[in-house]
């Protein structure tokens, strides 16, 4: 076995291992642990009803629902965040001028607007979808703008010497070396995008893995609910390690990420 399929068989097994020893704890504290008299369901049933959950249309309607909107939202957050992040790192007034709005709008969750865009556009999935894009855009414009500012200015200057333009010296040389910071950014808001797709549902009635969700918990069918959560849980780790296997796709030609895959 070589090293580099050891490196990458070795966390799979430690992350799986320590995913079976969570189950087990669970199973535990949930029957003859402190929480054996709470509503908390055991680890074997939760999965139980998981497996029940899968086999109805509901679910996958649900989850299409789901992924629909988080991926909307995300293609539109990350054409218009890559293109004013662009925009603005391509230009130090702009960077600056903007840097303190950017920063000041990044940290506020979607969920503070959620009632505003739920009174305009209701529990609908073109709710969700805002919320998604407003949850994303500005992260990843902000973190594109880093990448086309931080651009070495010796190879825009050496660019420059050779005659290019400036759009030639934007296509062949900013872009490129922001590339690795736009790759992050979309990798961070992949799994971001599910969340804020099923807090719409959750919280603003929209349709969807939330409201699934809640009809659970109004239900009190505690092991569908928890069923519920282990299937997003799946869900998000298979969306989470295809951003991953997108990015080094994607960005396999770059240094950074050929050192990597050499490490």
């Amino acid at each position: 076995m070589t090293t580099v399929t050891r490196s990458r068989i070795l966390p799979a097994l430690l992350g799986a291992a320590g995913a079976l020893t969570a189950l087990v704890v669970w199973q535990l504290a949930a029957t003859v642990g402190p929480l054996s008299g709470a509503p908390l369901p055991s680890a074997l049933e939760a999965l139980g009803a998981a497996g029940r959950l899968l086999g109805t249309p509901q679910l996958w309607q649900a989850m299409a629902d789901t992924l629909v909107m988080a991926l909307t939202g995300l293609l539109a957050a990350a054409i218009v965040g890559v293109l004013l992040g662009i925009a603005i790192g391509s230009s130090p007034l702009a960077m600056h001028a903007t840097r303190v709005p950017l920063e000041f709008l990044k940290p506020i969750p979607p969920i503070v607007i959620l009632p505003v865009v739920v009174l305009v556009l209701g529990p609908t999935s073109g709710m969700g979808t805002f919320l998604v894009f407003f949850g994303s855009f500005i992260a990843i414009a902000v973190q594109s703008s880093a990448g086309v500012f931080d651009t070495d200015p010796v190879a825009r200057a050496t660019g420059a010497s050779y005659g290019m333009t400036r759009a030639e010296i934007l296509t062949r040389i900013v872009i490129p070396s922001a590339l690795p910071y736009i790759g992050t950014a979309l990798r961070v808001a992949a799994p971001t995008s599910l969340v804020i797709a099923v807090v719409a549902g959750l919280l603003g009635g929209g349709p969807g893995l939330g409201q699934s969700l809640l009809m659970s918990q109004i239900s009190g069918n505690q092991p569908e609910l928890f069923g519920y959560v282990l299937i997003l849980g799946v869900l998000g780790l298979l969306i989470q390690g295809l951003s991953q296997w997108g990015e080094r796709r994607l960005l396999h030609w770059h240094p950074q990420y050929r050192k990597a895959e050499h490490a």
